[in-house]
């Protein structure tokens, strides 16, 4: 008979009740351990792509100048990082990481003998919706595997040096057209549309000068409301000292058409999608932008309303509600405001009746809530959500991309009477507790627009027959690590 190995010594000569302990940990522990992988991988190894040096050096200048172009454009960060990843797989290079921050992009390589790293600074953010959808485009076919690096870099090159679809006048008459369609929106005639279309343009121009010469942003936002704000203290004068009529020229319109015109530049819905898709550290950047520039409107609305009270303009504004015109009107003077702010920000003009469709469609939405008494915030939520789902589902067309349907399809219910409601309450009145209840009520609103159009983008894009895997590693971002 062998001999018996030490374990088996213990084993026989061990008590009955000890035994059934170690086979009770045994089992304990195989029915709490885990025996897959870890859900989130970390340290990944390096992936090499099998190019040379130099080819990858061309892949990174190109992906990063197309994630400049996309941020620059107006693109929320989760879209330009999805974009640029989708783009280096195209040209054959999967293992990138990509870094964005308010106002910068880094992508790197990690190589055996060293990682590439190439890092570019974005100057300036605006709205040129026609060069972003081409990027875009671009963007798709390289990453089909229609286009080759060569060919890629061309196109880029073309399509950042082209010049814009429209000139610079057609966006100060876009700009006109679209405060007139707000005034006939909130109910004002003919006069408010014209005069409002007027002021409007006299605000361009205006703070198109002082851009030139270097003016920050905050001070032209002040400005701009400041100017529209004037017109309104005019009005009001006339009415004491010439007798006009202050049902036919409301001055409340002619403010809030203004200063809609000024909400509309602002990037809150890209604010709000970059927080929802995981990306915190841009959200807050981009929302405190917002933030500040809003606050340059309402400084300037603030400043000419007290010295018009100071100067002995019987200051007044009428109910916010009260010239709430019937729900077609609403819907087409919706659908011209979209349609004219497409047009402002360069939207290709076969896009621009889409849009002005959708913001028709959502404007609806909104009004049929507001006659069965639903509250600003719900229903400014639930027309951006129907808005947010129609965009991402017409975007699979490649009709335009989702970002410049919601984006346009939103502006007619950013809430600029509101703004100046809450102005007027506090500098006028001197009812604070009034003024800042207006002004949460406006902050609602905003919040409720970015927000519903994020989750409708969001319902849309989960609907997607096939979503890419850079797709779906951002839905996996959004969904946070607590899982």
């Amino acid at each position: 008979m062998a001999d018996e190995t030490g374990g088996e010594r213990a084993a026989r000569s061990a008590p009955p009740a000890r035994i059934a302990a170690a086979g009770f940990r045994s089992r304990a522990r195989r029915a709490v351990s885990a025996s897959g992988p870890p859900t989130h991988a970390f340290g990944a190894r390096r992936r090499g792509s099998g190019m040379s040096v130099q080819a990858e050096r061309d892949v990174l200048d190109v992906v990063l100048r197309t994630g400049e172009a996309l941020l620059g454009t107006g693109a929320g960060v989760a879209d330009v990082t999805v974009a640029m990843q989708r783009m280096a797989a195209g040209l054959g290079m999967s293992g990138c990481q990509i870094d964005i921050t308010f106002n910068s992009i880094t992508i790197s390589l990690d190589r055996e003998d060293g990682a590439l790293t190439r890092v570019r600074v974005l100057e300036v953010r605006t709205s040129d919706y026609s060069r972003l959808a081409e990027v875009l485009e671009l963007v798709d076919d390289v990453a089909a595997g229609h286009v080759a690096l060569t060919d890629a870099i061309a196109r880029l090159d073309a399509i950042v040096a082209a010049p814009h679809p429209y000139r610079r006048w057609v966006v100060t008459a876009a700009l006109g057209l679209m405060a007139a369609g707000v005034a006939v929106l909130l109910g004002g005639g003919w006069q408010v549309a014209g005069l409002a279309a007027l002021t409007t343009g006299v605000i361009d121009r205006a703070l198109r000068f002082l851009r030139h010469r270097g003016l920050p942003y905050l001070f032209q936002q002040a400005v701009g409301s400041a100017i529209a704000t004037a017109v309104a203290v005019v009005l009001l004068w006339g009415v004491g000292r010439m007798g006009w009529d202050i049902a036919v020229l409301p001055p409340s319109l002619v403010v809030a058409s203004g200063i809609v015109v000024l909400l509309a530049g602002l990037s809150l819905v890209g604010a709000a999608q970059d927080a929802i898709s995981g990306f915190p550290l841009t959200a807050a950047g981009r929302s405190f932008e917002v933030a500040l520039l809003t606050l340059g409107i309402v400084i300037g609305v603030g400043v000419v309303l007290d010295v018009g009270a100071r100067m002995g303009v019987p200051l007044s504004i009428s109910d916010l509600d009260a010239f709430a015109p019937p729900l077609a009107v609403q819907i087409a003077g919706a659908a011209v405001v979209s349609g004219s702010f497409a047009v402002a920000s360069y939207t290709r003009m076969r896009t621009v009746p889409l849009v002005a469709l959708i913001g028709g469609v959502g404007t609806a939405v909104n009004g049929t809530l507001a006659a069965v008494g639903v509250g600003p915030a719900a229903r400014a939520f639930a027309a951006a959500l129907v808005v947010g789902v129609l965009a991402g589902v017409l975007a699979r067309r490649r009709t335009a991309p989702a970002m410049v349907l919601t984006v346009c399809g939103i502006t007619p219910m950013l809430p600029g009477l509101a703004i100046y409601g809450a102005m007027y309450a506090i500098v006028e009145s001197g009812s604070t507790l009034s003024g800042a209840t207006l002004t949460l009520q406006a902050v609602a609103v905003g919040i409720a627009l970015a927000a519903g159009v994020s989750l409708g983008d969001f319902v849309a894009r989960t609907t997607r027959a096939q979503a890419d895997r850079w797709q779906t590693a951002l839905h996996r971002r959004a969904r946070g690590t607590r899982i």
